[in-house]
């Protein structure tokens, strides 16, 4: 069950996508440019460089839902690392302050991306 949670704008900027989700305690959603909904994570991973700074990378992950039926995802589009940095939290900060018309440009060339496969 759903329930309503008043934004917060104490805790950040809504207009980048980490802030977003810290105002609003939930992911952003977006449409992409094929008309379906996607709701967007930020996850990072190690790089397995060694790289000062490198040792750590973030990336969107963008959850498509399905239109009909049941509630659920019927796909997913990742990115390539975006940011960097020593450890995994301040990868994910770093990526979280990418304004939110960026990533929708992201996804949107992800999707153009995957029908040109």
């Amino acid at each position: 069950m759903s329930r309503f949670l008043p934004a917060d704008h104490a805790k950040g900027d809504e207009r980048t996508i980490g802030g977003y989700a810290a105002v609003h305690a939930r992911p952003a959603a977006l449409e992409g440019r094929d008309g379906m909904s996607y709701s967007v994570e930020i996850l990072s991973d190690r790089t397995g460089e060694e790289t000062p700074g490198r040792q750590h990378g973030a990336y969107f992950m963008f959850l498509q839902w399905k239109r009909m039926g049941a509630q659920g995802i019927a796909g997913h589009l990742e990115s390539d690392f975006l940011a960097w940095a020593d450890e995994a939290d301040a990868a994910r900060a770093a990526l979280g302050a990418m304004l939110i018309p960026d990533v929708q440009r992201l996804l949107d060339a992800l999707i153009r991306a995957r029908g040109a496969e």
